[in-house]
């Protein structure tokens, strides 16, 4: 792996390497194009969940938030092909063109299955920053600085967000290395050209080297990403920086 060769497919008979490339760079389109999606709107939400806490704007987003959470991502694919693709011919129901395509004939096909993801990514994030932001502003610094005539606005923006959004950025990571790893059940609906569609078509082949390979690739983006946040966690909170001394 550290000379980036990664053994020869048995049912391709080619170079595994530049294969897993190549997906990968498919997989990180779709990957980046979620957490767009996602991450601006799961932030938001959450907030302003956390803020009117038990109002109904807390309690649609909770429903929403719930509904999203126990949908299996299969039916959110299908009925965003039933509705976008099928009965508004907005967006193609599936993807037609070549894994080597260049990466910008790829947008439009990107859009479905970065919404089913976003849908399932999204909740988790909402309900983590809702519950991070009403511990926060519960707790006794935020309330001491309350009493002591802090303005609101400068109570939430720089007291109570900076807390509340740090957990997130470990569900932020490991949604990107989930991503990554490839989506095999989105990316096999939309016939998307993505590492988890190689990785069936691997399992389906009986293709062990490429199987290894790409688990192997998998889990060291996982990794990676992990230690890379907890690194920055450790970095932006500086009551960790204390423990670490």
């Amino acid at each position: 792996m550290l000379k980036g060769n990664l053994g020869v497919s048995l049912t391709r008979e080619a170079p595994i390497a530049p294969m897993i490339t190549l997906r990968l760079r498919n997989t990180l389109v779709l990957a980046l194009t979620t957490l767009l999606l996602s991450v601006p709107l799961a932030l938001g939400l959450g907030i302003i969940a956390g803020l009117l806490r038990d109002r109904w704007p807390d309690l649609l987003i909770s429903t929403l938030t719930l509904i999203a959470m126990s949908l299996p991502g299969y039916v959110v694919a299908i009925l965003l092909i039933l509705g976008l693709s099928l009965r508004l011919s907005l967006l193609p129901a599936v993807t037609l063109v070549e894994p080597e395509a260049p990466w910008w004939q790829l947008l439009p096909y990107v859009v479905l299955p970065a919404l089913t993801l976003t849908s399932s990514s999204m909740a988790y994030i909402i309900r983590l920053v809702r519950t991070n932001l009403i511990d926060v502003l519960t707790s006794d610094y935020v309330q001491m600085a309350t009493l002591k005539g802090v303005p609101p606005v400068r109570v939430v923006l720089h007291h109570a967000l900076p807390s509340a959004m740090l957990p997130a950025l470990n569900a932020i990571a490991l949604l990107l290395a989930g991503l990554l790893g490839g989506v095999v059940m989105v990316e096999s609906i939309f016939n998307y050209p993505g590492v988890g569609r190689l990785m069936l078509t691997a399992v389906k082949d009986r293709d062990l080297p490429l199987v290894q390979a790409l688990a192997l690739v998998g889990a060291t983006i996982y990794i990676v990403l992990n230690l890379g946040a907890d690194l920055l966690m450790l970095a932006l909170n500086p009551r960790l920086r204390g423990l670490r001394g």
